[in-house]
C-alpha cells in the first residue's frame, strides 16, 4: 500500500484536492472574478442587449430604433448614420416593416488596424400589429435618421377602445 491511498482525493478520481470555492478555483479573486463576468453576461441576455466586439449576432439589432404609437398612426424612427437614401430600402409586407440596407467601408482592409464600426448587409423586421394605409406610408431621411410614418386604416383605429381604469378594488 502506497501513502497515496491514504488520500481520500488521490485515489482514482483525480490528483487535485478539494477546493472551498466554487468552478474549483483556489483564488478567491478569480472566482469572485468569474460570478461578477457571468452576472453580467446574464443582465445583457436578459435585456437582448449585444455588444459588437463581442457578439457576432449584433447586426440583428442594427439599426436602432425607436417605435411610437398612438391612435391614428405608428410612427419607426431609425438612427442609421453613414448612410444615403440610395443605401436604404424600406419594405412593407405582411403586416411587418423591414429595413434593409449596406454599410460599406470607406478604406480597404489593409489600412485598419482596430475598428468596432459595422459595416456590411443589415436587415430588421419590425411587426407592425396593425392594418395600416399602404398607400399613405411616408418615409423621410434626415441626418443619419429614417423616420416612417404608418397612418392606421379606420378598421385598425376603430378597434383599439380605451378602459376606465377605477379606483376601487
Amino acid at each position: 500500500m502506497s501513502v497515496r491511498d491514504l488520500i481520500p482525493w488521490g485515489r482514482g478520481n483525480g490528483n487535485s484536492a478539494p477546493s472551498l470555492f466554487p468552478d474549483g478555483d483556489r483564488d478567491p479573486f478569480v472566482s469572485l472574478h468569474r460570478e461578477v463576468n457571468r452576472l453580467f453576461d446574464d443582465a445583457f441576455r436578459s435585456f437582448g442587449a449585444r455588444l459588437p466586439a463581442f457578439s457576432p449576432s449584433f447586426a440583428a439589432t442594427w439599426p436602432s430604433v425607436e417605435i411610437s404609437d398612438t391612435d391614428k398612426e405608428v410612427r419607426v424612427t431609425a438612427e442609421i448614420p453613414g448612410l444615403d437614401e440610395s443605401d436604404i430600402e424600406v419594405l412593407l409586407d405582411n403586416g411587418a416593416l423591414k429595413l434593409k440596407g449596406e454599410k460599406r467601408s470607406e478604406t480597404e482592409d489593409k489600412d485598419r488596424q482596430f475598428s468596432e464600426r459595422f459595416y456590411g448587409r443589415f436587415e430588421r423586421l419590425i411587426p407592425l400589429g396593425y392594418e395600416v394605409e399602404e398607400d399613405k406610408v411616408n418615409a423621410a431621411f434626415k441626418n443619419g435618421v429614417l423616420t416612417v410614418t404608418l397612418p392606421k386604416t379606420e378598421r385598425a383605429q376603430a378597434k383599439a377602445k380605451r378602459i376606465a381604469i377605477n379606483g376601487k378594488s
